[in-house]
């Protein structure tokens, strides 16, 4: 049985001018989501590939940015160490590793009109200095409780067909 700690927090900003000069246009990561699904995004730490530290559930498009939802898995060391390091206050950036489909050039940076989005990180200090963790949780998860409230879902949904 695997626990998992929930978090969520914003993972883009859109319209704002990060470090690398980038912005990112509402809507960008539309189509890509669409096509993968949150499944389809990894979720790393540290933008280290060899070291995935979750999964993404659910990225929601909101005015301010795209809103990423998810849970780290505590079954390895890296994921024990960042959830620790969140519940501590003391990481607490988002980070988005992704490829432009669409930009246009402006005054020395470029405005991302559409993307493939690959992974979104948890970071020390995130491109974009809003993309922040807005709520963690300091209580695990256990896998059973997760299976209990996805039964509980799908019997809401038959019930009410």
């Amino acid at each position: 049985m695997t626990e998992t700690f929930p978090i969520q927090g914003w993972a883009a900003i859109y319209d704002e001018v990060d470090l690398n000069r980038d912005i990112i246009a509402p809507g960008a990561f539309a189509r890509s989501l669409a096509a993968t699904g949150p499944a389809g995004v990894k979720f790393l730490y540290q933008h280290a590939a060899e070291m995935p530290v979750g999964r993404w559930r659910a990225f929601e498009e909101r005015e301010k940015g795209l809103y990423a939802i998810g849970e780290i898995h505590l079954s390895t060391q890296t994921a024990r160490e960042a959830a620790e390091l969140i519940k501590a206050d003391i990481i607490d950036g988002l980070s988005i590793g992704f490829q432009p489909i669409r930009a246009q050039r402006t005054g020395g940076g470029r405005r991302i009109l559409e993307a493939s989005l690959w992974e979104v990180s948890i970071v020390t200090f995130p491109m974009a200095p809003k993309a922040r963790l807005v709520r963690a949780s300091t209580a695990p998860r256990s896998r059973s409780v997760e299976a209990f409230a996805q039964t509980v879902r799908e019997a809401a949904r038959i019930l009410s067909a």
